[in-house]
């Protein structure tokens, strides 16, 4: 990508619009201070087919009131008020924030390191090849559409979860713990008999057909969610 952002040449090479049957098309979310070069980049994005919105700040940004679609983050670094890095300080502690990836003209190895540790898709400093910008663009769609897709697991599970009785989920976790059924009527102090009906009934509200099938539900949810999902 050039240093003048009037001269970026948009590539023909189109990113799917849709992440999956179904699926909204992806959305990249641009926060740069710098209009003509917000204007470059969306031009570059609708050559690829991807649909993009802009914000001139990070505080333009966490006021506004965002798409729920798949998508990544072009962020630069230094900006008026919060830098890019401290919006994706900000980001790191919500668990459904976007991928970023950084573009500036001011970046060093310490703001890179620091970045990638972070989490970020790439940091890319201008000028940077279109198509260089648009792979990370494409890596940064690919990563989002995978969290959105296993958040949609663990809501099912969580959701399955909370139809257990809380005897249901102590079998649950015994059986998620490697536990045979006799071994979990001792700890729990209770029949295998009653620890078979328990388990068919987890079998069955669960919808799974294995113990393997309930280990999966079980690791799948976050360890602090799944007490709190208990009936």
């Amino acid at each position: 990508m050039p240093n003048d952002p009037q001269q970026l040449r948009p590539q023909r090479q189109q990113i799917s619009p849709k992440s999956r049957v179904g699926e909204e098309r992806p959305l990249v979310l641009i926060v740069d201070d710098d209009e003509r070069f917000q204007a470059a980049l969306q031009e570059l994005m609708m050559s690829a087919g991807i649909d993009s919105e802009c914000f001139a700040s990070t505080h333009e940004f966490l006021d506004s009131k965002l798409p729920d679609r798949p998508g990544c983050l072009i962020l630069d670094v230094r900006m008026p008020g919060s830098s890019g890095l401290d919006l994706q300080n900000l980001l790191a502690t919500n668990r459904d924030a976007k991928p970023i990836i950084f573009l500036t003209g001011h970046g060093d190895i310490a703001m890179t390191v620091h970045a990638m540790k972070a989490g970020a898709v790439d940091f890319l400093t201008k000028p940077v090849r279109d198509q260089t910008l648009l792979d990370a663009v494409a890596a940064g769609i690919a990563r989002d559409i995978a969290r959105r897709e296993s958040a949609r697991v663990v809501k099912h599970y969580m959701e399955r979860i909370a139809t257990l009785t809380p005897r249901e989920h102590q079998v649950l976790r015994e059986i998620a713990n490697g536990r045979l059924n006799k071994q979990i009527a001792f700890d729990l102090g209770i029949t295998e008999t009653t620890v078979k009906l328990h388990r068919g009934n987890v079998m069955r509200k669960m919808q799974a057909t294995s113990a393997r099938d309930l280990i999966r539900a079980w690791e799948a949810v976050p360890g602090e969610l799944r007490e709190t999902v208990t009936t």
